[in-house]
């Protein structure tokens, strides 16, 4: 629980005390937590594994908003506003997952204020990362906007290779194309072109970027 930042600065005795509200599910890759819409009763923390956040349209096309690494929490904006789930949430990699019903965190706030701050500070991050997301939308054409998600990917979820970073979440043409509001065929064919360009590198082991090459797309 101290590795979770929201905990981070809470005594033994309060992380004990948030231990005990803890529910924990196991999940395998593919199962949806929860659809859009749903009552929000609870929120997430991802303890291994790795999950997706998405919204869908009416012909039930997915636009990727985020996605989460163990130790980050999820679903935190119905503890305050007791409303639906604004998004949803599908498992990436089989996960471990624990969930606090939203009455019984109520009652830990009350008594442990520094707690609710420390979720408005994860929630007005999400916030930005949204704001941003809308931003490119309007102004940045196709090819910018798969190049700064590559690059956000990678240092977000990324590792060193060789003189690259792999990105780790295994991700799928289509995939790639919902996070940027795009077509897999439209995907397709900027990967290929960064590809020419050796600026990223693309095999069945997943996306390796070489970021001064792609900050050149931008």
């Amino acid at each position: 629980m101290r590795n979770i930042p929201i905990f981070a600065g809470l005594s033994d005795e309060q992380l004990a005390e948030i231990a005990r509200l803890v529910m924990n599910r196991k999940y395998r890759r593919g199962h949806i937590i929860f659809m859009e819409g749903e009552p929000g009763e609870a929120f997430y923390i991802l303890k291994s594994g790795r999950v997706k956040i998405y919204k869908q349209d009416e012909e039930g096309r997915e636009h990727i908003l985020h996605y989460i690494n163990p130790g980050e929490v999820f679903a935190e904006v119905v503890l305050f506003d007791g409303g639906e789930y604004p998004a949803c949430a599908a498992v990436v990699e089989d996960a471990h997952v624990g969930l606090i019903r939203n009455r019984d965190m109520d009652a830990l706030i009350l008594k442990n204020p520094s707690i609710a701050l420390a979720l408005l500070k994860v929630m007005a991050r999400r916030l930005r990362v949204s704001q941003r997301q809308i931003m490119e939308l309007a102004l940045k054409d196709t090819t910018r906007r798969l190049a700064s998600a590559l690059l956000e990917l990678a240092a977000e979820h990324g590792e060193p290779e060789g003189g690259g970073i792999r990105i780790t979440v295994p991700l799928t043409n289509q995939e790639l194309a919902n996070l940027v509001g795009t077509s897999r065929e439209t995907a397709n064919r900027i990967l290929g072109e960064l590809r020419r360009d050796r600026a990223v590198a693309v095999s069945r082991q997943g996306i390796v970027i070489y970021r001064e090459r792609l900050k050149t797309w931008l």
